[in-house]
């Protein structure tokens, strides 16, 4: 398959379907009718959208099996960045688009149990999952919510699945019972949620205080950065880039992939919020002070990876492979 320069392939916009009246789904194929790259259930890729060539990361929710086609979909969000919106306003069938290789930080690993809990657009990543999990014959259930029986985009798909699908309405019984969704706690689970961050954060803190459920179980996706991280205080440090041996000053007022681009080293980057995995970057040397929102407690404590688009260096200076 062709790619640009910047190591992206050509789509062509297959299909174009409205979902919900805020949410359209995509199918997207090879625009040179090469087999696409393969995928997992959780991966994501980036789209170049607009005459700006603005960069966004969308789930794909379609059948991993199939190498002709990927399926995303996509809210609009009329105070967003713009991308949502071009693709609602001028995304039409037949138009050519760049897309990244799949990339996957929200991998569906092995568990006794799985217990999925969607919030509106966050249960494109878990829609594939559930077609996996079942083609393994593993026991799982889904909570899927939205703020109305109308804004559920996937409820046909979910429903398939009968009584281990349950479909909720905010305006209708408020938020999601967690306990109910959870139920007992089960040391063999695995707990996947992928949501606004209000959701994410009240399954957090149930597993955290709830006796024989832990946070360890859960794996999350986020759309936008962690609030925990957004308003710690930011210092300078010193980064030295191993190949080269070269060493950079990032300033309290610059991130790490900015600095290391102005000294000239080409980094690929993406979200610049921490949140797509575009900008990992191995650590040789140093204490990380992770601010993304794609590491679990263990790969932060493991110390060994950072997202140079919003981490730094916790005391004076960081080693890094590059």
């Amino acid at each position: 398959m062709s790619r640009t320069s910047e190591g992206r392939l050509p789509v062509i916009v297959r299909e174009r379907e409205r979902l919900t009246d805020d949410i359209v789904r995509l199918t997207l194929g090879p625009a040179d009718g090469a087999p696409l790259p393969a995928w997992t259930p959780g991966a994501h890729i980036d789209l170049v959208l607009g005459p700006c060539a603005l960069v966004r990361q969308y789930s794909l929710c379609g059948d991993p099996r199939d190498r002709t086609s990927w399926r995303v979909a996509v809210l609009r969000e009329a105070g967003g960045r713009g991308g949502s919106v071009f693709v609602h306003d001028q995304v039409r069938e037949g138009l050519v688009l760049e897309a990244s290789s799949p990339r996957n930080h929200f991998e569906l690993e092995t568990a006794g149990r799985y217990v999925f809990i969607a919030g509106g657009i966050g249960v494109t990543p878990i829609v594939p999952m559930l077609a996996a999990a079942d083609a393994a014959g593993a026991a799982w259930s889904l909570t899927y919510g939205a703020r109305g029986r109308d804004a559920l985009a996937f409820a046909g798909e979910a429903a398939t699945y009968g009584d281990r699908v349950r479909l909720h309405a905010h305006d209708e019984s408020g938020p999601i019972d967690l306990p109910a969704a959870l139920g007992e706690p089960d040391p063999t689970a695995l707990v996947y949620c992928c949501g606004p961050e209000p959701l994410l954060a009240a399954v957090e803190d149930h597993l955290a205080l709830t006796p024989g459920w832990s946070p360890r179980q859960l794996r999350t996706e986020r759309f936008a950065p962690r609030s925990d991280a957004l308003d710690r205080p930011s210092t300078p440090f010193e980064v030295e880039l191993r190949r080269t041996g070269v060493r950079v000053q990032v300033a309290a007022d610059q991130s790490v992939l900015e600095a290391v681009r102005a000294a000239g080293v080409v980094v690929e980057s993406s979200c610049a919020e921490g949140t797509c995995g575009t900008c990992e970057t191995a650590v040789l040397g140093g204490r990380v002070d992770h601010r993304d929102a794609i590491l679990d407690d263990d790969e932060r404590a493991a110390n060994d990876v950072m997202f140079l688009c919003v981490s730094r260096a916790a005391d004076g200076e960081l080693v890094l492979d590059l």
